[in-house]
């Protein structure tokens, strides 16, 4: 039998293109509602350098090194880990195990955005004022006691629960959106990279068009000095807080997307000599400044609702003391409410309380608030479908790859995802659904992710080499990256992320997993703990997403060691083969095909090198094929 050479692997089509996935996958909504929250929860301008110091020592060398072994391979996840040792391919299904958790409540987030967007095109918006009752011609009691944002968010949109426990019926509207939702994911990545790629074009550049209008928009508000100087403003102290720093380490890890397999499946349609390295610094960079910018309008925007807040609470004081003609602006206002009184004020803003309620709320007070609230829905809607691509990336490619069945199928393998998660996603619709939102984006991903990491770094580190990985990678970029890399990924990422696996542990051990709900007779929100069949629902949801990691070491252990203890039928073949030479004349020579290779699953040094053939892949010629192409030699004489 004789070897014929296939290239049948996509490729991107521009650099630009490849950036442009790498961008709009690592930055995501976490950019927008997460790290400026914890910047205002941890210090400031000290959270940021701490933040740095981390993403340099830590967040590049691992964001580099899963770039490297994506190229290098061209293979996603699962094919990447099984080519160092078979052993470890378990690594690459627990990636993917997480990135179908996430995809899960994500698109759900895509759905609330389309919601709101969809409500957006009415004047005044839906959420100014607060209802009244039909009845008794007076305001709504539940959003008399909250405010009418926080009414829309919890009332209107998802009908919420007084806790996870009542279930209650499904969300008709929200169940459409969320059909609407997975039906764009479905039809962005039908034709693989070649489809999505096309659509990063729009979804990648257009947020940042639409938070350097908010920064020029936000500028002008009062209030907006008040809350840059609060988010610059540093507070050394925290650096001695473990918390602080487990916080930090959180958000550079889930910043770059390290550990969901996406940044493997994107990079492994690259060239083989792309310079990988150079865009491990760029998209880490893009990364980071994205997350400042962010911070600037999120924190330009809260001060203004903090002022207006403050502002208010003065209006009814002077109303109290009867200090009517009493006016506050400028410099005396900063006297009465000092920088400390934003605390108090945006305290607590994260998440989808920033996007749905705070910034929804300073929206209404904006001229022509429906267009400035489109915008503002439109920009998550297209960071939450960037972020998507990347995250479907790493489930579909890594199977494709390992199961030709399914890459020769890759459109019903892309609708049929979509549609199991969309079946599996109608959880999350029913007016409880945001609990488990909650619950999935807190412990789902989170521990199973530093996990897949920890073993990636052991397995480049210690498996196969530092050494040897930066002889192949040198191979790939003409030149050698310099030699810390050895150390940082042999010792302080390691440290790093065991350290993180270990605090996050403690924390949920000893502060005991908790939900926030909303208390329809108070309007208010309540921290509750989980029931215990939702803490069985959590230890599986990690268990599940962790067990193929050890399944398939032992499995891998249990089939070579079946191998070895039967060797007879391996002699038997020798033997026969043995037999059939002595029967050549000595001018004879034996096909090369009879020689038996032997491959041990588990051997990894008498592999030459990590790199792979480019995009080069072999099949055996049937006995047919073989003839046929020995005829066509000799009739054209070669």
């Amino acid at each position: 039998m004789k070897l014929q050479l296939i290239i049948d692997r996509p490729a991107w089509d521009s650099k630009i293109q490849y950036v442009l996935a790498q961008v709009g996958f690592s930055v995501g909504l976490g950019n927008v509602w997460r790290f400026p929250y914890l910047c205002h929860q941890n210090g400031g301008g000290a959270f940021m350098l701490l933040y740095v110091f981390l993403l340099v020592v830590v967040g590049v060398p691992l964001f580099f090194m899963e770039l490297a072994a994506g190229q290098s391979i061209r293979q996603g996840s699962i094919g990447v880990w099984k080519h160092i040792s078979p052993k470890l391919g378990g690594i690459g299904y627990s990636s993917c195990m997480v990135c179908f958790y996430v995809a899960l409540y994500y698109n759900v987030i895509i759905a609330w955005s389309l919601f709101y967007m969809g409500n957006s095109f009415q004047y005044p918006l839906p959420w100014e004022k607060c209802p009244t009752n039909v009845t008794s011609n007076d305001t709504v009691k539940e959003c008399a006691g909250s405010s009418p944002t926080s009414y829309f968010w919890f009332r209107k949109a998802l009908n919420i629960t007084n806790s996870i426990e009542e279930s209650g019926e499904f969300n008709p509207i929200m169940t459409g959106c969320l059909l609407a939702a997975w039906a764009i994911v479905a039809l962005a990545m039908i034709k693989g990279i070649k489809s999505s790629a096309k659509v990063m074009y729009f979804s990648s550049i257009f947020p940042y068009v639409v938070l350097f209008i908010f920064l020029i928009r936000g500028l002008l508000l009062d209030g907006a000095l008040e809350g840059i100087t609060y988010m610059f403003y540093p507070k050394l102290e925290i650096w001695g807080n473990v918390q602080v720093w487990r916080q930090a380490a959180t958000q550079v890890f889930f910043a770059l997307g390290l550990g969901y397999g996406s940044v493997i499946a994107y990079s492994s349609y690259n060239p083989v000599h792309n310079n990988c390295h150079r865009d491990a610094l760029m998209v880490s960079c893009i990364n980071f400044m994205t997350s400042v910018l962010a911070s600037l309008v999120v924190f330009i925007v809260l001060g203004f609702r903090a002022k207006n807040i403050a502002l208010r609470c003065v209006a009814e004081y002077v109303f109290n003391t009867h200090l009517l003609s009493v006016r506050l602006s400028g410099s005396a206002f900063s006297h009465v409410f000092p920088l400390s009184y934003y605390l108090v004020c945006v305290q607590g803003v994260e998440g989808t309380g920033l996007a749905f309620i705070a910034f929804t709320e300073v929206m209404a007070f904006f001229p022509a608030s429906p267009f400035w609230s489109a915008l503002f829905f439109l920009m998550l809607l297209n960071l939450g479908l960037s972020t998507m691509f990347g995250t479907m990336q790493g489930i579909l490619t890594p199977l494709m790859d390992n199961f030709s069945l399914l890459g020769h199928h890759r459109t019903l393998l892309t609708v049929s995802s979509c549609a199991l998660g969309f079946i599996i996603g109608l959880l999350f619709t029913q007016r409880s659904g945001n609990y488990f939102v909650t619950m999935f984006d807190d412990y789902s991903a989170t521990l199973p992710l530093v996990i897949v990491v920890i073993f990636e770094t052991i397995s480049v580190a210690w498996v196969y080499g530092t050494d040897r990985f930066l002889d192949d990678i040198e191979i790939m970029l003409k030149w050698r990256p310099p030699v810390v890399y050895k150390y940082l990924w042999k010792y302080v990422c390691l440290l790093a992320m065991v350290s993180l696996l270990a605090a996050s542990l403690l924390r949920m051990v000893f502060k005991g997993p908790t939900y926030t709900a909303w208390n329809q007779s108070t309007a208010s929100e309540m921290t509750l703990e989980y029931p215990g069949w939702a803490l069985a629902m959590i230890i599986m949801l990690i268990v599940f997403a962790s067990l193929p990691v050890p399944v398939s070491y032992i499995y891998s252990l249990v089939k070579n060691r079946w191998v070895r203890s039967t060797p007879s039928q391996v002699e038997v073949g020798q033997e026969m083969r043995r037999e059939l030479y002595t029967k050549c004349s000595s001018t004879e020579q034996p096909d090369s095909h009879f020689q038996p290779v032997h491959f041990r699953e588990d051997e990894v040094h008498p592999r030459p090198a990590f790199l792979s053939v480019g995009n080069e892949h072999y099949r055996l010629l049937s006995q047919e094929e073989d003839e046929e192409e020995e005829e066509e030699e000799q009739d054209t004489g070669v």
